[in-house]
């Protein structure tokens, strides 16, 4: 076991050292900042070490490298765009009410939004896509079983299995 561990950390620094360059140029046109490009870079090999079966079947690093990162992008925009709701909403309540919330509480907010988005990173696909189809676009389950090809039942299998996935990350927090 000592070995394959060894050899494994072989495999990823021999990965890394081969497509981290070519990875981070990549994602720095894609982004157009560098320091972005960085983070995402280091997110993609992190996500790769985690899982470590991919390194056994992978045959085309850099198209599974692109795929990890694309994915990572699209995670990365879903919280941008979560934020930039959340905000909105906050200045049209703020135009509307003489309060508004302090500083702090949009922080808290904020973090767990944050904290939401890393428990739907660790959900699978189907899940987290129905979870963000009803609680964040307002889509009835009717139209995210259309969506996604399944009964409505199976929608509301997802929803609850995204929620109590969610009770489970943050116990403290339900």
């Amino acid at each position: 076991m000592f070995q394959t561990e060894k050899s494994l950390q072989g495999a990823i620094e021999q990965l890394y050292s081969d497509h981290r360059g070519w990875l981070y140029g990549w994602l720095r046109r894609k982004l157009g900042c560098a320091h972005h490009a960085e983070d995402l870079t280091q997110d993609t090999f992190l996500k790769v070490m985690l899982s470590r079966d991919a390194l056994s079947g992978m045959r085309t690093p850099k198209a599974f490298l692109t795929t990890t990162a694309q994915h990572l992008l699209i995670d990365r925009a879903r919280r941008q765009m979560i934020e930039q709701r959340y905000l909105a909403e906050l200045a049209a309540l703020a135009e509307s009410c003489p309060g508004y919330p302090s500083p702090e509480q949009i922080l808290e907010t904020l973090q767990a939004l944050e904290l939401i988005s890393i428990m739907l990173e660790s959900l699978s696909p189907r899940p987290r896509q129905a979870f963000l189809m009803h609680y964040l676009e307002g889509m009835p389950q009717s139209t995210i079983a259309e969506a996604l090809s399944v009964s409505t039942r199976m929608v509301r299998k997802y929803l609850v299995q995204a929620l109590l996935h969610c009770q489970a990350a943050f116990p403290d927090h339900a």
